[in-house]
């Protein structure tokens, strides 16, 4: 009895793995149909479908990432032809997986990236001229794309100079603004001094005006006192009598 179990527990198992097997297969073939038609975002979802029956499907990742690939969608497509170069052992997958990243990388105008992704490519199938011309092409964008980096560079640079040179003569401008109001400061209190000074000596000059004013007019008065006194004597001499001397 057990044994028999067994034996339908096994065709069971059999017939499913089948049924799942045609219906990717189904998803697959309706997939393409919808590609051939140019309706890639269809196709993208059957292609998906598919690979919920089986993940690891090769032919369903293949062309989903050449759906993705049709719909512009270069970095999605790249990491499914990224991961389909990496794993699989049939040398003409591989191959065209290396050719078909190498263009979803020339399309993201990563040059070097695609350049290396074309070279795998011809390393497995060295006969490829369609890779050979696009590895050639790859190859003068990536040089266009260096000499537009160094370009940019040598004009990154003339322009940091510049501006450096610009803030170096804002700076000595400063210096000398600065410079020059320190040396109206010292102008300005030298002539402060000065003005003191000379409104020091002023003072002085009207103090010595007034000491000889003061001097001349007590040396004015003490002369009307003595004048005074004078004629007082006189008007006393006037008054005694001088006897005749015989």
């Amino acid at each position: 009895m057990s044994a028999l179990c067994f034996a339908v527990s096994v065709l069971f198992l059999f017939s499913s793995d089948v049924l799942a097997q045609r219906e990717e297969r189904k998803l697959i073939d309706n997939g393409n149909a919808e590609y051939k038609a140019g309706k890639y975002n269809e196709a993208e979802i059957l292609y998906r479908k598919s690979l919920e029956k089986n993940r690891e499907s090769e032919i369903a990742n293949y062309n989903l990432g050449d759906a993705l690939y049709k719909q512009g969608k270069f970095e999605d497509a790249a990491n499914i032809f990224q991961g389909i170069a990496g794993k699989t052992t049939d040398k003409d997958l591989k191959s065209k997986a290396y050719h078909n990243l190498g263009n979803s990388l020339l399309k993201t105008e990563k040059y070097q990236e695609s350049v290396n992704a074309y070279k795998n490519a011809l390393k497995t199938n060295s006969v490829d001229d369609e890779t050979r011309y696009n590895l050639a092409y790859a190859m003068s964008k990536l040089q266009q794309q260096q000499q537009q980096q160094q370009e940019n560079q040598q004009n990154q640079d003339k322009k940091d100079e510049k501006q450096e040179k610009q803030e170096q003569q804002k700076q000595d401008e400063k210096k000398d603004d600065q410079k020059q109001d320190k040396q109206e400061q010292a102008d300005n209190k030298e002539q402060q001094e000065k003005e003191q000074q000379q409104q020091q000596q002023k003072q002085d000059k009207l103090s010595q005006k007034d000491a000889e004013r003061m001097l001349d007019a007590m040396g004015k008065e003490e002369k009307d006192v003595q004048d005074k006194m004078k004629k007082e004597r006189l008007k006393t001499a006037q008054k005694v009598k001088i006897e005749k001397d015989w």
